[in-house]
């Protein structure tokens, strides 16, 4: 991709992993090997791993306090936020979206050339499944983002930042002043010519941060029915979630996991991350990878690769302990 080209979408890893004690995880060799070769990775990273071990809980963290920048890994919020309005009888699944220039976005693989309407189920699976910018907005569009950031708010997320849409983070960005939305053609136009001194992706204005502490204990609770009033809305969310494209990238075959990852590449910022959870044998591994670093396009192909591979290599042997 040119250099300016912006992403909202797929995996994630961290660098210098430590262990931190717990029962099993830090005697293993195999999982030793995996983090220091996850550790070796250049530049900043975070990274937890708690897992219900046959012999007891154990952690693994390195940072995870730490706030950087997620990317789409914000979409669970929004797919929360719509099932929690379902349950309150103010939207429904079956019910149209439009999809429109009023809200088209960068990033778009399902309704980049498509107009009209689709039912709010397809619209939370392209979200999800492709990271598809034109289908989060316009989910925002309908629930707002006020109904989003309270999801967030209740969940005691203190360090956990999301964009009022992803238009109007590419638009904050490209260096248009504060609350702007430059639109469907000038995003496009903004993406080759910034209007302003371009933004790093974490700025004051539209940006999508959290830390990984904060993203395993929403997955932990979350999938644990903690938001939802109806087992139906835990299950739809389940479903869904189990779609994201990160999934296959990270965790091993044949294991059920839940996840969402997010990515970025503006200018010389870059960062990957993904956040969610395994279930092996009937018990939860819950995780969140995270990796920034700073530089031209040049080789950044072969570190996402690295951050993949390191990231697959901890919840292999992380699926092996608790098979």
């Amino acid at each position: 991709m040119r250099r300016r080209t912006l992403v909202l979408a797929a995996a994630a890893l961290p660098a210098g992993a430590v262990a931190q004690p717990g029962a099993g995880a830090p005697a293993d060799p195999a999982l030793q090997a995996a983090l220091r070769d996850y550790a070796a990775l250049p530049d900043e990273t975070t990274l937890l791993v708690e897992a219900e071990a046959p012999a007891g809980a154990w952690r693994l963290a390195h940072q995870p306090d730490r706030p950087a920048f997620v990317g789409s890994c914000f979409k669970t919020f929004v797919l929360a936020a719509w099932l929690q309005e379902v349950e309150a009888g103010r939207r429904r699944l079956a019910e149209q979206v439009a999809i429109d220039d009023e809200v088209r976005s960068l990033i778009s693989p399902v309704f980049d050339h498509l107009s009209g309407s689709t039912t709010a189920r397809s619209v939370l699976e392209a979200m999800i499944t492709h990271s598809d910018n034109t289908a989060t907005d316009a989910a925002m569009r309908v629930i707002d983002v006020d109904r989003v950031r309270a999801v967030v708010e209740r969940a005691g997320l203190r360090a956990t930042r999301i964009p009022a849409s992803t238009r109007r983070m590419f638009t904050a960005m490209a260096g248009a002043p504060p609350g702007a939305d430059l639109g469907w053609v000038g995003v496009q136009r903004a993406l080759e010519q910034p209007v302003g001194p371009p933004r790093p992706p974490v700025n004051p204005y539209e940006t999508s941060v959290s830390t990984a502490a904060e993203l395993v204990g929403w997955y932990q609770r979350v999938l644990a029915g903690a938001y939802f009033q109806r087992p139906e809305s835990l299950t739809e969310f389940r479903r869904v979630q189990a779609m994201g494209d990160a999934i296959a990238m990270v965790v091993p075959p044949g294991i059920a996991a839940y996840a969402k990852g997010g990515s970025i590449f503006w200018q010389d910022s870059n960062a990957v991350a993904v956040a969610g959870q395994m279930v092996v044998c009937g018990r939860p591994a819950t995780f969140c990878f995270t990796l920034t670093w700073s530089g031209p396009e040049a080789g950044n192909a072969a570190r996402l690769d690295a951050f993949k591979d390191a990231v697959a290599a901890v919840l292999r042997r992380t699926v092996e302990m608790l098979s």
